[in-house]
């Protein structure tokens, strides 16, 4: 047998001899480094699952023309310069005045399907329009004209009078439409009627043109205005700028919680050092007359500094296994009770917990091994 192998079986014969004192440092150790890994796995995951949480309050970017209005060409150039894989949406409105009852309202044509994802706070009571001559009303503007789902309607539209060229005859300006949800926010959003961006166009006779989009984008604050800046400077005609309450939040929420699950982590780490050194000072206690007759028969400081060094080298090496596979559960649980979403394992942090609690173990064992060098064999064999 050589002397490896003779060296593992002397440590773990040590560790199964005082097994319910060693078992109390594993637990500890596996906990410590089960929390560990959780805490890291959230904190990497955080802003993912922050940004998925803040994409629900709306738009966190806005193209805006700087002469008037813009097509939808320049929002294609502008959203160009966002990484295609962080764009969650991207909806344009245009806004005119419409009649309804005879009397004026504001029209938004917009793409319903994009609106969807750019703005999921919206309540919808019914469905939103899916086709030509569907439309989508605010509550508010339901309750003053006494429409519910199913009611039809009819939306003219005239332009004013510096926008009509002279001698002009605007044709099919009315539309019969047929309301199909009821728009609840709370906002302002309630005092507009929505209409398919096709029937909008159909309704005016004039395409291509934007007033505003709202883009959703799943970047950091940071990276939103660098790419707010990029699209500025870079597209002609269009004025990229962030939606500050959302964009400013996400990023103070952020911070708070990830400088929290690093402080949660430092303390977990701090007491796991605690539980394993007082575990190895009593361990060293009991040993003492172990300690005292090897070094009266010719063993080295070395020697003794190597077995309890091993022991907690393996300690900390089967308790990081072990929290690995519990801090994975810990950070599922975590993840799927406070952001109802799934997280993915990642490989890297196997042998990251593992070091990180052979580390902690082999700090903690420093105080508890310069004790066993310090035993002297005389005294302790002559039971002082």
């Amino acid at each position: 047998m050589n002397k490896r192998k003779m060296f593992l079986r002397m440590i773990t014969a040590s560790l199964i001899r005082r097994r319910s004192r060693m078992i109390v440092a594993l637990l500890s150790v596996a906990i410590g480094a089960a929390i560990l890994s959780g805490l890291v796995t959230i904190y990497i995951d955080v802003p993912r699952q922050m940004g998925a949480q803040f994409r629900n309050y709306g738009a966190n970017m806005i193209f805006t023309p700087t002469d008037g209005q813009f097509t939808s060409d320049d929002i294609t150039r502008g959203k160009s310069y966002i990484d295609s894989r962080e764009i969650v949406g991207v909806t344009p409105y245009r806004y005119e005045s419409v009649r309804i009852h005879e009397l004026p309202v504001m029209a938004a044509g917009t793409d319903m399907e994009q609106a969807k994802l750019t703005s999921p706070y919206w309540s919808v009571e019914g469905e939103y329009p899916s086709g030509n001559g569907q439309i989508l009303l605010g509550a508010s503007l339901a309750e003053q004209f006494r429409l519910g789902i199913g009611d039809e309607v009819t939306v003219n539209y005239t332009p004013e009078d510096k926008d009509r060229a002279e001698g002009e005859t605007v044709l099919d300006n009315t539309k019969d439409m047929t309301v199909v949800g009821i728009l609840e926010t709370g906002g302002p959003e309630e005092d507009y009627v929505y209409i398919p961006m096709t029937d909008l166009e159909e309704l005016t006779g004039i395409s291509g043109q934007i007033d505003i989009a709202e883009l959703s984008v799943s970047a950091k604050s940071d990276k939103l205005k660098e790419y707010a800046d990029k699209i500025s400077a870079n597209v002609p005609g269009v004025s990229a700028r962030l939606v500050k309450r959302v964009t400013e939040s996400e990023s103070t929420v952020l911070t708070k919680l990830q400088a929290l699950v690093l402080l949660v982590t430092v303390v977990v780490l701090a007491l796991t050092m605690i539980c394993v050194a007082t575990t190895m000072t009593a361990v060293v206690t009991e040993r003492r007359r172990e300690i005292g007759l090897r070094k009266a028969i010719g063993a080295s400081n070395g020697g003794i500094i190597a077995e309890f060094m091993g022991e907690g080298i393996m300690l900390g090496a089967i308790g990081g296994t072990i929290g690995v596979v519990l801090g994975f559960i810990f950070a599922q649980q975590v993840s799927i009770n406070v952001f109802s979403s799934s997280i993915s394992f990642m490989p890297l942090l196997i042998p990251i917990t593992i070091l990180v609690s052979v580390a902690v173990t082999g700090v903690s064992c420093l105080l508890p091994i310069r004790s066993a060098t310090q035993v002297d064999p005389a005294l302790v064999l002559k039971g002082e």
